[in-house]
């Protein structure tokens, strides 16, 4: 593992917001893991970054990277180990490579899997789990154990695993047979046409009412393009919260805090984020 003290963490958010941690360990190889959570307290399990926002103030965590946890490999026809780091688009392109088909409707979110999992991702119709077998975790006692999905409490953006604070170091995936490049090739073009991709953000800022859209709602409260400071919502997909212009995390927070405001006054809706936040 490798080792830093007040690192910067606007290097390891997709927002590029963020201000210095008291350590940041990058592990190595999966059992380092066990030593770790030993030895630390106060710790945040980090992936890519791609849906967590850090204060710009000094953070007295330790932050533990699981990036270099990517290996992906079979067990047997259609059972696929896949590492916490690994992220989706190196799982989809094994599955091309060895023709498996079940979840290129998730194609495009830059997440890892393991983030995934832990909240359950998922878009166009397909969550993560759909195809979990199992899910291999640190529990709170320090072991490390293997859950079949049949064990597991899953909802919509949602997982057992974050009320417990499991760790998750790894699941197995049962893919059918037949990848669908054409599904593909749809998500790609769609994801293209309708989502900002040309600035930092952390994707879908908020979680989906029951029924509804919170792009939607955002919409209709006239909140597209709303600027403060260095962020805005997006104009092409107004669920996204741009950084524009070396945005704070007190710009975007106050973004958040007006979006949530102005849907409750007009629809009685309270939106929760989807993205985390880090104080």
């Amino acid at each position: 593992m490798k080792t830093f003290l007040n690192q910067e963490m606007k290097n390891y958010s997709n927002m590029r917001v963020g201000g210095k941690a008291r350590k940041l360990i990058i592990l190595e190889n999966r059992e380092e893991i066990v030593d770790v959570f030993k030895e630390n307290n106060n710790i945040f399990l980090l992936g890519n970054g791609t849906n967590v926002l850090f204060t710009d103030e000094f953070m007295d965590r330790v932050f533990v990277c699981t990036k270099k946890l990517n290996k992906i490999f079979d067990l047997a026809e259609g059972l696929v180990r896949v590492e916490a780091g690994a992220n989706l688009k190196e799982l989809i392109d094994f599955m091309e490579k060895k023709n498996y088909t079940g979840i290129e409707s998730l194609f495009g979110i830059p997440g890892t899997i393991g983030g995934l999992i832990y909240m359950n991702g998922g878009a166009f119709g397909t969550e993560i789990f759909d195809k979990i077998k199992s899910v291999e975790i640190l529990d709170e006692n320090g072991n490390i154990r293997e859950i079949e999905r049949k064990d597991i409490t899953v909802s919509y953006r949602k997982t057992e695993i974050q009320d417990k604070k499991w760790i998750i170091l790894s699941a197995v995936f049962e893919f059918g047979s037949g990848f669908d490049k054409d599904r593909v090739k749809e998500i790609k073009e769609l994801r293209e046409s309708k989502h900002p991709l040309d600035k930092p953000s952390l994707g879908s800022t908020f979680k989906n009412p029951s029924g509804d859209f919170a792009a939607r709602l955002i919409s209709e409260c006239g909140l597209k393009g709303t600027i403060i400071g260095g962020a805005q919502i997006a104009e092409k997909h107004p669920n996204f919260v741009l950084n524009i212009n070396n945005a704070s995390f007190e710009d975007i927070t106050k973004i958040l805090t007006l979006v949530k405001k102005e849907v409750m006054n007009k629809f009685n809706i309270k939106l929760e984020e989807e993205i985390i936040i880090v104080e």
